[in-house]
């Protein structure tokens, strides 16, 4: 399977559902993205695998 391409600012969600994210920055594992969003007013951060991640459609 090829990588996922994503750059920094792309919005995208998990394929299996969830809040829309803002992808910051590639993560230091191959074909990793660390993602950022909002719970309500708490920020929250991860890093999710790009074959999990798919563009957002807004």
């Amino acid at each position: 399977m090829a990588k996922a391409k994503f750059t920094p600012g792309d919005l995208v969600e998990l394929k299996s559902g969830g809040p829309v994210m803002t992808v910051e920055k590639e993560g230091y594992e191959q074909d990793t993205w660390g993602c950022t969003w909002f719970a309500g007013d708490k920020h929250q951060q991860n890093t999710f695998s790009g074959v999990a991640l798919k563009l957002a459609d807004i």
